[in-house]
């Protein structure tokens, strides 16, 4: 039988603090392994500059929350930095959330969850970073930009910033039960005996 090993990274706690190290962390492993695609959530935009300007010579795809996502028709992030991102060479995505499209408007005006909501929460039994790596990597194949079904990083955060990293073989929203987490490359995990917290 085959095995391999590999170790994954554990942060003490969520959040922004977190970013450069994950960056770091996605570097090493994408050239380890080659990926050269790297899916990365992004609000304001400067999460998504952050890693255009690490992650120098890859294809990063920045994906920032939709418009309207907290006030009808005003994006979270601005043009600026969508030049500026685009200027270090990253992609610039900016679409419907794949686990928050229509069935959050059922949510809103009937006060019942429908099942892309509850996949979401699903995902978030492993962390808030899991799930927006899961749905980042939906959106960004769905829009095109995912070029074949090989190995990608994906890489999110708890809010702001980034605390998670994985490699995901991408699918399309409409085929999310053919999405595969292949690796963790790194996680919060608060909480953890070993961590002191």
């Amino acid at each position: 039988m085959s095995k391999l090993q590999v170790a994954t990274t554990y942060f003490s706690k969520a959040g922004p603090g977190n970013t450069e190290d994950t960056l770091t962390l996605v570097r090493e492993r994408a050239e380890l392994l080659s990926i050269d695609t790297i899916v990365v959530a992004t609000t304001s935009g400067e999460t998504g500059l952050q890693a255009a300007k690490m992650l120098a010579g890859h294809q990063v795809i920045a994906v920032t929350h939709s418009a309207g996502f907290h006030e009808p028709f005003v994006s979270e992030h601005s043009p600026e930095i969508c030049e500026k991102m685009e200027a270090a060479g990253a992609r610039v995505l900016t679409t419907t959330h794949a686990f928050g499209g229509v069935g959050r408007a059922v949510r809103k005006k009937l006060g019942t969850f429908q099942v892309d909501e509850i996949m979401a929460y699903t995902l978030r039994c492993f962390g808030q970073g899991m799930k927006v790596a899961a749905e980042i990597t939906l959106m960004a194949s769905d829009a095109g930009l995912v070029p074949d079904g090989s190995a990608l990083i994906a890489v999110g955060g708890s809010g702001r910033g980034a605390d998670t990293a994985a490699i995901l073989l991408p699918t399309h929203a409409q085929t999310f039960f053919d999405l595969r987490f292949v690796e963790i490359i790194c996680m919060p995990a608060p909480g953890h005996p070993q961590l002191g917290n």
